[in-house]
């Protein structure tokens, strides 16, 4: 925190900052209200903790620092001491009940099981596909989108008895040995069938196992987007994709692109298109501006999530996209949200859904 030197760099692409311009709202201003927590020179009062709230954990502004200083790792620590004093906001507070809960074990609180909802049988296979809680029980197309492509590329696949990934829970400040309880189960049901390569069509989840579980459990699979895995295997064996007239664009979300680095391989896809009307937004790869709908945002301030997603929007209509395609379901709901409000013309689609319409 003390790295900070307050030089405001940060302030030029946090997403959140132009909803209420207060420097409080940026990330050097939630770094020195972090601090304060930390020293006890701060109240952890409701206004501070909505500032600390008000972030989408985005990471551009880690991209833009130039002292490196990790604060999305800040701010998450930050938070989990408003977890600790039980001061978590209402509705992030429903978020960890239900995740942490055995028997429900998914932030919505759905009774069913991903394996109910899908109506799939778990075997031995080498490819493991991890459906996730917003696919499952929000976006079931993506899941549908999924299995379609795997199945028209001949590709053997098991679902496992999976549980939230934990993404939303650490992402609010839940404490490691309640994510490492999921982490664990997740990891013993891939081993249990022989996973060897894991596919996710969520980015959330992706970065969950790719960049936070090993901080607590031990694992011997490979993890892969699905974005990454069908670039390499549509390379492999040639495959192209139909030709469409529409217009399309593409939005990096934050936890494929920043958090992950995955940038090349979904616009490859893209790429494979047969004359393909590609706009590249202003804003892109490291650069692209966020959705609006992590970090527990969208749960928290909807409001200021909505108007994240508008600009994001007003960007694909200044390029003449029709379409924006991504590889999140977190990203579709809250661009949909976004162009909705907008009144805009622009239609958000998963890029497993593209791809399975054109394959």
């Amino acid at each position: 925190m003390l790295t900070c030197t307050q030089c405001g760099f940060c302030k030029a692409v946090c997403p959140t900052y132009p909803e209420l311009r207060w420097d409080s709202n940026t990330p050097r201003g939630r770094v020195l209200l972090s601090y304060g927590i930390l020293t006890g020179d701060l109240p952890m009062d409701d206004e501070t903790r909505e500032r600390i709230y008000e972030c989408s954990t985005c990471k551009a502004c880690e991209e833009k620092c130039p002292s490196g200083v990790n604060v999305v790792e800040i701010i998450e620590k930050a938070r989990e001491e408003f977890l600790k004093e039980g001061r978590l906001l209402k509705s992030h507070n429903g978020i960890l009940k239900r995740s942490t809960d055995p028997e429900i074990a998914n932030p919505y609180g759905e009774k069913r099981h991903p394996l109910q909802v899908w109506e799939k049988t778990p075997h031995k296979s080498k490819i493991g596909v991890f459906v996730g809680c917003t696919t499952t029980y929000r976006n079931t197309s993506i899941g549908e989108a999924t299995f379609s492509v795997l199945d028209k590329l001949g590709i053997d696949y098991t679902m496992v008895d999976e549980r939230c990934c934990g993404s939303p829970l650490q992402r609010i400040g839940g404490k490691d040995e309640q994510v490492k309880a999921l982490a664990q189960h997740n990891i013993d049901e891939m081993n249990k069938y022989g996973v060897e390569t894991v596919l996710f069509s969520c980015a959330g989840c992706y970065n969950e196992f790719k960049n936070h579980y090993p901080e607590l459990v031990d694992y011997d699979f490979e993890v892969k987007h699905i974005s990454e895995f069908l670039d390499e295997y549509m390379k492999e064996h040639g495959i192209k994709l139909k030709h469409t007239d529409t217009p399309l664009t593409y939005h990096d979300p934050c936890h494929l692109g920043r958090h992950s680095g995955v940038y090349d391989e979904p616009r490859d896809i893209i790429a494979r298109i047969q004359d393909v009307n590609f706009k590249e937004m202003e804003h892109n790869r490291e650069w692209a501006l966020c959705c609006g709908g992590g970090g527990g945002l969208r749960a928290g301030f909807p409001d200021m999530a909505e108007g994240i997603s508008k600009r994001r929007i007003k960007e694909a209509e200044d390029v003449g996209a029709e379409v924006i395609a991504t590889p999140c379901p977190f990203c579709v709901n809250n661009l949909s949200k976004g162009a909705e409000a907008a009144d805009s013309s622009v239609k958000v689609k998963d890029l497993i859904e593209v791809i399975d319409e054109l394959l």
